[in-house]
C-alpha cells in the first residue's frame, strides 16, 4: 500500500482532489462500501466545498483513501470550530491514522473527543504523533478505547512533550500496573497537566505504589480521578502518602476502590498536613467505623477541605458520628458538605448533627434519611455519578 502522500504523479493527485470536491469516495471498493454504511457520510463534501478548506479536506480524504477508511463527515464540517467530537464512530486504528495525519495540520481544534472508537494500542500510537506536535489541542478524551499498556506508553510519551494539553481522560482503557509506570512518568514530567481521569481501569496495589510517589512530586495537577480501580492495601497507603506531600491537587476521587481501613487511616494522616485539597470523594471503599475514626483524625486539624463524600461505606452510625465529632472539634474547618448517603444513622447522630450546625451553619450533612441539597457549584471536573 502506498503512503498517503506518495502518489505516482500529478494526474492521480488531481483525480483525488476531484473525487473530494465531487463527494465520490476517494478510494476503491472498501472505501465505497464503508461510505454506504455510514449514515453521516453523504455530507462529507460540505466541508470540502467551503472556501479555504478545500486543500485541508482533500488532504484528509486522501489519507482516508490511503488507509481504506470512511471519512468522518464531522471533521469535514469542522471549519475553524474549537471542538471536534467523534465519539462512538468506530474509527479503529486505521481511522485514527488518517485523522492523526490531518490533525497535524489543523490549528483550530482545542478539544478532541474520541471516546469509544476501538483505537487500541495501534490507534493510540498514530494519534501520539499528532499530539506530540500540537500547539492547539488542550483537552483530550480517549476513554473507552482499549488502549492498554501499549497505548498508555504512546500517549504518555506524546503528552510529556505537549505542554499545551491540560486535560486528559483515559477512563475505561484496561490500564493495569504496566501502564502505571508510564502514567507515573507523565505526572513527574508534565507540569502543565491540570486534570487527569483514570477511572474504570484496573490499577492495582502495584500501580498505587508507583503512582503515589509520582503524585507527591507532581507540580501542576489540580484534579485527579482514580474511581473504580483496585487501589487497596499497600497500594492505597502509598497513594495516600503521595497526597500527603502534594501541594497542588484540589480535587481527588478515589471512590469504589476498596481502600479499606488502612487506606482511610493513611488519608487521615495526609489531611493533617495537606493544606490544598478541597474535594475528596471516598464512597464505597469498605471503610468501617474504625477506619472512619482514623480518617476523622485528619479532619480535626484540616482547614481547606470543603467536600467529603464517604457514602456507601460500612461505617454505620458509629463511624459517621466519629467523623462528625472530629469536625465539631475543629472550629477552623472549611467543610461545606459531608456526604453519608446510604448509611443508616441513629437519633444520637441526628442530635450531634444539630449541635454541629450551630458551630458550622453552612455545613450540609447528607444521610440515608436526609437528602439535603448542596447548592454551591462544585469544582470537580469528575463529579461522582452516584
Amino acid at each position: 500500500m502506498r503512503g498517503p502522500l506518495q502518489g505516482p504523479g500529478e494526474k492521480e493527485d488531481q483525480e483525488e482532489g476531484a473525487a473530494a470536491a465531487s463527494g465520490r469516495p476517494a478510494g476503491g471498493p472498501e472505501a465505497k462500501k464503508g461510505l454506504d454504511a455510514d449514515s453521516d457520510s453523504d455530507q462529507e463534501t460540505e466541508g470540502a466545498r467551503r472556501p479555504g478548506r478545500l486543500g485541508e479536506d482533500t488532504l484528509y480524504l486522501r489519507f482516508c483513501r490511503a488507509h481504506s477508511v470512511v471519512p468522518a463527515s464531522c471533521f469535514l464540517r469542522q471549519g475553524s470550530a474549537p471542538e471536534l467530537s467523534l465519539r462512538h464512530r468506530g474509527l479503529g486504528p486505521q481511522g485514527a491514522r488518517a485523522l492523526a495525519r490531518a490533525l497535524t495540520s489543523n490549528p483550530y481544534v482545542k478539544r478532541l473527543d474520541l471516546r469509544d472508537n476501538g483505537l487500541c494500542g495501534a490507534g493510540a500510537e498514530a494519534l501520539a504523533g499528532a499530539l506530540s506536535k500540537t500547539r492547539s489541542i488542550c483537552d483530550v478524551d480517549l476513554s473507552e478505547n482499549r488502549l492498554g499498556a501499549e497505548g498508555a506508553r504512546a500517549i504518555c510519551a506524546a503528552l510529556v512533550v505537549s505542554p499545551a494539553v491540560q486535560r486528559v481522560q483515559l477512563a475505561e482503557n484496561g490500564l493495569e500496573e504496566q501502564a502505571a509506570q508510564y502514567l507515573a512518568e507523565l505526572l513527574l514530567a508534565h507540569t502543565g497537566l491540570k486534570s487527569l481521569d483514570l477511572s474504570y481501569n484496573q490499577l492495582n496495589d502495584q500501580a498505587g505504589e508507583m503512582l503515589g510517589p509520582a503524585l507527591a512530586e507532581n507540580t501542576g495537577l489540580t484534579e485527579l480521578s482514580v474511581r473504580w480501580n483496585h487501589l487497596r492495601g499497600p497500594g492505597a497507603i502509598a497513594f495516600a502518602r503521595g497526597l500527603e506531600a502534594n501541594i497542588f491537587l484540589r480535587v481527588l476521587d478515589i471512590s469504589y476502590n476498596g481502600c479499606g481501613d488502612s487506606g482511610a487511616s493513611a488519608v487521615g494522616e495526609a489531611l493533617k498536613t495537606n493544606n490544598v485539597l478541597e474535594e475528596l470523594y471516598m464512597s464505597n471503599n469498605r471503610v468501617s467505623a474504625a477506619g472512619a475514626l482514623s480518617l476523622g483524625l485528619g479532619l480535626r486539624v484540616n482547614q481547606t477541605l470543603r467536600i467529603l463524600a464517604v457514602s456507601r461505606n460500612p461505617m454505620r452510625s458509629e463511624g459517621c458520628s466519629g467523623v462528625l465529632k472530629s469536625v465539631q472539634a475543629n472550629p477552623q474547618s472549611a467543610l461545606e458538605l459531608l456526604d453519608f448517603s446510604d448509611i443508616q444513622v441513629n437519633r444520637e447522630f441526628d442530635d450531634l448533627a444539630s449541635s454541629v450546625k450551630v458551630i458550622l451553619p453552612g455545613l450540609c450533612i447528607k444521610t440515608a434519611a436526609r437528602r439535603v441539597e448542596y447548592k454551591k457549584e462544585l469544582l470537580a471536573v469528575f463529579r461522582p455519578s452516584e
